[in-house]
């Protein structure tokens, strides 16, 4: 409540030192680790635009002088199709990402807003499947996929992620927030259960979707594991897997390689730029009910 004097003014409050004192502290510590977080994107960009005999021996100078952006740049369009790689990682992050669309949230109102048996036991193991790594079930993913001849194929690149436990978690923990009574007045009248997911749920979970979204585009676009396992082609790698063209007997060239490294990245940003109001809100309004 803001103080106002008898006149109508309003009364100047002062604020106690310590208030201010804390308040710097706090935005300081905050500027401090976005700084230690952004450093190597930096140094991936100023590497990306220097001479490759400059990028170790002053790796954060910057001499407008002494730019090789173009070169660089050009090396690492030229070197390797990045264009068709970054393509194979679009079919790929759209494909995974509309998979686990359909069959997370799916999966995630009949946990919580439908009674079943074993509906407790199927949660607990949705909360087990957090906990196991990819690395787990490689192997035997890897031997089906190679007996069925899929492998080097779009198909194996998506495959092991067309279910995804946190996505479900996720949702479910949001479309619990759905008040029931509307959901029930709309099986008064008449509305099937996928036209209240469609219609009703769906719409109002937006913001947590998009939130997902952001973090699945992110790591399957930056998924290296699985790529290197199942893809041998050229056709079919995807972006990080397409940044080993530029490693060869001789070593790394850093400055092409660098370049190629902020081309990929570029389309990351731009998502987030794009999605981060609805972003924020879902990872902050989705939280354990």
């Amino acid at each position: 409540m803001i103080p106002v004097k008898t006149d109508g003014s309003i009364q100047k409050t002062r604020v106690p030192a310590f208030v201010i004192l804390l308040g710097t502290a706090k935005h300081g510590l905050l500027l401090l680790f976005a700084g230690v977080i952004l450093l190597p994107f930096v140094w991936m960009v100023l590497a990306a635009v220097k001479d490759p005999a400059d990028i170790f021996s002053d790796p954060f100078s910057f001499d407008p002088a002494k730019l090789h952006a173009a070169e660089n740049f050009g090396k690492a369009l030229n070197a390797a199709p990045m264009g068709l790689f970054m393509f194979n990682s679009l079919v790929v992050v759209v494909g995974v990402l509309s998979a686990q669309l359909i069959t997370s949230i799916a999966a995630a109102y009949a946990l919580a807003q439908m009674r079943f048996r074993g509906q407790a036991l199927l949660f607990g193991l949705v909360l087990f499947a957090l906990c196991v790594p990819i690395q787990v079930p490689a192997l035997p993913l890897y031997i089906a996929l190679a007996k069925l001849g899929l492998l080097n194929s779009y198909f194996s690149l998506m495959f092991p992620w067309f279910f995804s436990a946190f996505a479900i978690f996720l949702f479910r923990q949001h479309f619990r927030t759905f008040p029931q009574e509307i959901i029930n007045a709309a099986r008064v009248d008449g509305f099937t259960e996928i036209e209240i997911v469609l219609r009703l749920v769906v719409p109002s979970a937006v913001p947590a979707i998009a939130a997902f979204s952001v973090f699945s585009v992110t790591a399957h676009w930056n998924d290296l594991y699985w790529p290197l396992i199942v893809i041998n082609v050229t056709d079919r790698m995807t972006a990080p897997l397409g940044l080993l063209n530029f490693q060869s007997a001789e070593g790394a060239s850093y400055g092409p390689l660098m370049a190629a490294a902020t081309i990929i990245t570029l389309p990351l940003i731009g998502l987030f730029l794009l999605a981060r109001r609805y972003f924020v809100e879902g990872v902050t309004m989705t939280g354990v009910k």
